[in-house]
């Protein structure tokens, strides 16, 4: 029982924090209860932040820039990626109940991939194929299936025209510059894949341009700990017109399945693409005048 005043959010008992969990997720799978029971504050402090991180509880977007079908383009791929075929169909049901086609979920998990493998595209089609079954027990599959026609969501229309000019081209980096050197076809095909993945020639007809990709895969090569290749995406994100706000919550995304050692990884890559953190430590190097005349 609560003590006498408390709230409902300051009942700490397990079934109110599991109520709190249902209330906020709409079902929560048996395996967290045991957790409930055995470690209360330790399960409402992962609902807690989960929640926030998954717009579980319906943030505004006014405290949070990243749309809710953004963040499940993030997610899924990263739980798919782990082959967790428990938790990723409950994902794709919740993208379905947004309005999200297997198209724009295929264009954000091709982006995932280039990170973790493709063979992670496979994990996506059988999570599809899971949700998809009547026979699994988690969220609600929408009345006919997966939706045929896309609802719109805000980072379709962002992130799509470069502020400048170039392209990014795998093939042109040091290091394929390098494996060229030794097999220029298995460059050129290698190449020719991410750069299809992650639009380095621009935006044409796809979905999701090339912004919202980059957001993706940020979050992937945090998880992967590669903080100065995220850095390199973080800045390609920036030049595409995507806030340092929608970058860290991207990154928060893949925290619930990669571990808050992510986001610390994620924070180094935002600093060293910070171009305002850049220009102070350039500041902090320069000598004084007086120090020059000596």
């Amino acid at each position: 029982m609560p003590a006498p005043g408390a709230t409902q959010q300051d009942d700490m008992s397990p079934e109110a924090i599991l109520a709190r969990a249902t209330a906020a997720r709409g079902d929560v799978f048996p395996e967290w209860r045991l957790v409930a029971h055995t470690a209360p504050q330790t399960y409402d402090l992962i609902n807690r932040t989960g929640s926030y991180l998954h717009q579980y509880h319906g943030q505004s977007p006014e405290e949070q820039q990243l749309s809710g079908p953004m963040r499940e383009l993030i997610a899924t791929p990263a739980l798919c990626a782990k082959a967790d075929l428990r938790h990723a169909p409950n994902h794709i049901r919740r993208m379905y109940r947004m309005g999200l086609t297997n198209q724009v979920i295929f264009e954000g998990a091709a982006a995932f991939a280039t990170v973790v493998g493709w063979s992670s595209l496979t994990y996506v089609s059988l999570a599809i194929a899971e949700a998809m079954s009547p026979d699994y027990p988690y969220g609600k599959l929408p009345e006919g299936g997966a939706p045929v026609e896309l609802k719109p969501f805000p980072e379709l229309a962002m992130g799509r025209k470069r502020k400048s000019a170039g392209g990014d081209s795998l093939r042109d980096t040091p290091e394929w510059r390098y494996a060229a050197a030794i097999d220029a076809e298995m460059a050129r095909r290698c190449a020719a894949f991410v750069d299809h993945c992650l639009l380095a020639e621009g935006a044409k007809d796809e979905l999701l341009g090339p912004g919202p990709r980059e957001l993706i895969v940020i979050a992937a090569l945090c998880t992967r700990g590669e903080v100065e290749l995220a850095a390199q995406h973080i800045r390609r994100a920036y030049d595409y017109g995507m806030t340092r706000r929608q970058v860290l919550e991207a990154i928060s995304c893949v925290l619930p399945m990669s571990g808050m050692i992510t986001g610390q990884l994620g924070l180094r890559a935002m600093q060293l693409a910070d171009p305002a953190r850049g220009a102070a430590k350039k500041a902090r190097k320069r000598p004084s005048r007086a120090a020059r005349r000596r």
